[in-house]
């Protein structure tokens, strides 16, 4: 069990308080429920995130226009601006199936299944980072369907108080932003309050270069910045979606992640895209705006209990990391 994996499934699925954009309801994401292979004690209305399962009712989205206030009210493109933010009344799932309450503080998790985080790449810093970019191709897609959900991404944390994540995601299947058997991007921040919140789903084709960047809306040199944008970019397209201003809640991102994978539903290795790795060219930068030459890059491998069984493994270098699937 990785330090890692505890921390992740802990904290980023902790609390009940909800902020508020546009509700999702149920009958909405109908067809994006959790799917057949999805841990037995979650309910079936239940939706795939890149956090794992939450009711459709505390999943957000924010339109590219829309602003999420302090207080999690949403200002919208009119300037109007929300009365209220509502509360999620349901409690949420990880990965692996652990139910998580407004009163979790903490919880054990088990090795990365096929459930779960199973392979990444990470840095920290004493300070702060002032922006990542990365870019990486849109693979095959897999030659298997067992209503698997693949998520690619680069992110940020406060290792020393992690509360959220934010990320420009690459994902494969359907979760709580849409999709289906297409590859796809959106921007996410979870979970601060107990909510999900991303940009609208994108449509992208194999072959296509994904840029994902997250930049601060502050000024160089500063340890915290209040907000930050979220962007994922199709640079072979010219077509983006970006979750804007989007609430750091007093962390600061001193935890960069160059490249993650995320599974859900996978049954077989031919549910792993149709080659044998995803390549990151990733360059993360300081507080000040500076690209840092070495970040000192450090893979976390999948575990060796992790079935099925595939060609899993990672190659770090300064500024480009690849995960072996």
């Amino acid at each position: 069990m990785t330090n890692r994996t505890k921390q992740f499934e802990a904290c980023s699925l902790a609390g009940l308080a909800v902020l508020t954009v546009l509700l999702i309801s149920a009958a909405s994401l109908s067809g994006q429920v959790a799917g057949p292979n999805r841990p037995l004690q979650v309910p079936d209305a239940f939706v795939i995130t890149p956090f794992g399962y939450f009711h459709p009712s505390c999943v957000l989205r924010l339109e590219e226009a829309e602003t999420l206030l302090a207080d999690g009210r949403v200002e919208h493109a009119n300037a109007i601006v929300d009365s209220s933010a509502p509360l999620c009344n349901y409690p949420r799932y990880t990965a692996t199936g652990l139910l998580i309450t407004a009163d979790t503080k903490g919880a054990s998790a088990i090795d990365p299944n096929v459930n779960g985080w199973l392979e990444y790449v990470s840095a920290t810093t004493a300070t702060s980072y002032g922006k990542i970019s990365a870019t990486w191709p849109v693979p095959p897609a897999p030659t298997a369907d067992d209503g698997q959900t693949l998520f690619f991404f680069p992110g940020f944390e406060d290792i020393s108080d992690v509360i959220s994540i934010v990320q420009p995601v690459l994902q494969f299947g359907n979760s709580a932003a849409g999709g289906a058997n297409y590859w796809a991007v959106a921007s996410w921040n979870c979970c601060t309050s107990g909510t999900a919140w991303y940009s609208p789903l994108l449509k992208v084709s194999t072959g296509d270069t994904i840029l994902g960047t997250i930049t601060p809306t502050c000024k160089p040199g500063q340890d915290y910045c209040a907000t930050w944008n979220v962007v994922s970019e199709d640079k072979t397209t010219g077509k983006k979606t970006t979750l804007a201003k989007s609430a750091a809640e007093g962390q600061i991102w001193n935890w960069g992640f160059a490249a993650v994978a995320e599974v859900y539903g996978v049954k077989q290795c031919s549910d792993y895209p149709a080659n044998t790795s995803l390549v990151f060219k990733v360059h993360l930068y300081d507080q000040n705006r500076k690209v840092i030459a070495n970040p000192g890059w450090v893979g976390s491998p999948a575990g060796s209990g992790i079935s099925p069984k595939c060609n899993y493994g990672l190659n770090v270098t300064a500024t480009k990391e690849t995960l072996d699937y």
